[in-house]
């Protein structure tokens, strides 16, 4: 089975969703509406239920200015948005996540979490 039908019932990431060339985004905006995916080599249609929660890097309405994303497929994907800026802007979050790292794998590797230095 595909990734959409290892996902039935659950939840798919789609990681730089941006990249993906006008062709795939066509075909994924059809899984999306159909709620259905066929296999390669098959005329057998098969149903999926899945959430998707994607990601990118990349300004997307830019993207869709420029046609190089569908704006049908932003208005699809685009229910919940979140902006999440790069952590260089975001310095004094740095030392509270690296602390919690730290005490993280120092639990799961059973060692003493002795801190961090600059």
């Amino acid at each position: 089975p595909g990734r959409f039908e290892a996902a039935d019932g659950g939840t798919i990431f789609l990681d730089e969703i941006g990249n993906l060339s006008l062709g795939q985004q066509a075909k994924l905006l059809t899984v999306l509406q159909n709620r259905t995916v066929t296999r390669v080599g098959s005329n057998r249609v098969r149903p999926v239920n899945v959430r998707v929660i994607a990601a990118t890097n990349q300004n997307l309405y830019e993207a869709v200015n420029n046609r190089h994303f569908r704006q049908d497929l932003l208005y699809r994907i685009n229910t919940i948005e979140i902006n999440l800026p790069p952590l260089r802007e975001r310095t004094d979050d740095i030392e509270p996540l690296a602390m919690r790292f730290l005490k993280q794998f120092a639990q799961k590797y059973d060692r003493p979490a002795t801190g961090l230095s600059a």
